[in-house]
């Protein structure tokens, strides 16, 4: 049966309790309401709607169009609602000031926080009734979830159960809600939300990626995941409004040992040792890797009859297995995948059989004009790490082969990028494309600037298309026969941000089948 709506006194007692309460601005009227509603963004608020103030983007504007639409108490740091307050009282200049007198408000010491506590109260922990797992790591994440995803989903489908949820950097799905995603883990609020619409739908299993910025920002606070992966570390989002450093990065991605169960270790990692060192947090820790060491051993590892073949040795089994998803790195993200799903008890004949045929939107698609001997490998990569796998998987598995890239880096973070992604491009094709990525706020000349440097000091010869879609169309018409060209960072996303506005483009994946001719499809 369904509960009551909290009131407004319950929540202020929750954040008082957690010490992140500072002040409180209700009559005792005002306590007694209750709350109908949840959300920090202003045009989804409805009558009875606890409204949160957060965000660097956050206009005291948003408040006043939130309490026009019926919010009935708004929770923010003080200085956000003293900017809130004063704009409502004096007006905007272009807006006249609002006819209501004090704001009925709780002001907290970090609204983050307090977001996470509030969405827990509100959505009633909806994660103790899932088996969540978590996933983290500098490369890899987006490819674990959805080879986890689908072992998870050919076996409930046996079984007549609901299917799986994902919440990903590609997708999200929770049941009721399907979309593209454009954040590699939601804020603390939404991400309850779409817990609490699995739960409501049946669904029992959910898998998502984890990111550090989730960790640092407190958006899985207070939730404990059955299993926690944590697949690999490298340098990256490190900028002022990331990670000051790696040290900071490499901290927020282990907080999340602090809360998982199972941690699910790859030995192949850097700084295994740290790693390792945390996991003590944790009930159980299963490890995997290419080490005879590993619980969840892969050995034999290779590319044969277009397949990705390897050997998986467990204390209970040893099998081979075979993916026609290309990319040998590929095997770590599956072993992860087979650790877990062997775990919850899903049958090695069921797991064999889903990573045989699973597909990563966006991740290592492959597409060729067999005519002119001109592949085209769409990916998301886009850091040190994932593109040094990249390119030296793709000569390795195109041997003899011209490799050329086509890639971006975004405005306004992981700036360090600029430099090391044509570092390592450079280093290993024939001809770098430089193009938009996200620019963002930053000037895109000045980001494709940047990038050039980089590549010139490799030797490596490059080409400045700002226009994504004529950066694409000018590799695949300029392409010579056996040529493999690497066209990284966006995959099958469909917007760019621009400025502080994110607008609908055609995918990667849109545009090399519009332009490279004689395709025969996807391998």
């Amino acid at each position: 049966m369904k509960r009551e709506p909290y009131t407004i006194e319950t929540y202020v007692n929750l954040l008082k309790r957690q010490m992140l309460l500072t002040d409180v601005h209700l009559t005792d009227a005002q306590k007694g309401q209750r709350v109908e509603g949840l959300t920090f963004d202003s045009k989804e608020v409805q009558p009875g709607t606890l409204f949160v103030c957060k965000g660097a983007h956050f206009r005291p504007q948003y408040l006043n169009e939130a309490i026009e639409r019926g919010a009935i108490c708004c929770v923010g740091e003080p200085d956000c609602l003293s900017q809130a307050q004063t704009y409502r009282e004096k007006g905007s200049g272009e807006t006249p000031a609002a006819e209501a007198g004090a704001i009925a408000a709780i002001t907290v010491r970090d609204v983050r926080l307090a977001m996470a506590a509030v969405g827990n109260l509100f959505y009633d922990e909806p994660w103790r009734r899932l088996c969540l797992v978590g996933i983290t790591g500098t490369k890899g994440k987006s490819t674990t979830t959805y080879f986890l995803r689908q072992i998870l989903d050919r076996w409930l489908s046996a079984q007549g159960s609901p299917l799986s949820a994902v919440v990903s950097g590609i997708e999200t799905y929770d049941g009721r809600e399907c979309f593209e995603s454009h954040l590699t883990t939601p804020e603390a609020m939404p991400l309850l939300r779409h817990f609490r619409h699995a739960v409501d739908c049946g669904i029992g299993y959910l898998t998502m990626e984890v990111s550090s910025q989730a960790l640092k920002y407190h958006r899985v606070q207070g939730i404990e995941f059955g299993y926690g992966c944590f697949l690999n570390i490298g340098e990256d989002h490190i900028s002022d409004r990331e990670h000051r450093d790696f040290d900071d990065y490499f901290e927020s991605k282990l907080q999340l040992f602090s809360q998982c169960r199972t941690a699910v270790v790859n030995l192949n990692s850097n700084h295994i040792d740290e790693i390792l060192c945390c996991t003590e947090r944790c009930e159980r820790v299963i490890t995997i890797g290419t080490q005879p060491e590993a619980e969840v051993y892969a050995h034999h590892i290779r590319r044969q009859d277009g397949l990705t073949r390897f050997v998986v040795r467990t204390p209970g089994w040893e099998r081979e297995f075979a993916m026609e998803i290309p990319g040998l790195f590929n095997v770590e993200n599956a072993l992860a995948a087979i650790a877990v799903a062997s775990d919850i008890g899903i049958e090695v004949e069921t797991i064999a059989q889903a990573l045989r045929t699973a597909r990563v939107s966006g991740r290592m698609e492959v597409f060729c004009d067999r005519r002119r001997d001109v592949t085209v490998i769409v990916d998301y990569a886009h850091n040190r790490l994932s593109f040094e796998r990249l390119y030296t998987s793709a000569i390795e598995e195109y041997s003899g082969k011209t490799i050329v890239g086509i890639f971006g880096c975004p405005g306004g973070k992981a700036k360090a990028r600029r430099r090391e992604l044509p570092e390592v491009a450079g280093k290993y094709a024939a001809k770098i494309y430089i193009t938009e990525e996200d620019a963002g706020e930053e000037p895109l000349a000045e980001i494709n600037a940047e990038i050039a440097a980089g590549v010139k000091a490799q030797g490596c010869a490059f080409e400045i298309i700002a226009d994504r879609e004529e950066a694409i169309k000018t590799a695949i018409e300029e392409a010579k026969p056996a040529t493999v060209i690497l066209l990284t960072g966006k995959g099958r996303e469909t917007r760019q941000k621009r400025g502080s506005r994110y607008v609908d483009t055609p995918s990667d994946v849109e545009l090399v089948q519009k332009y490279l001719k004689g395709q025969e499809g996807k391998l």
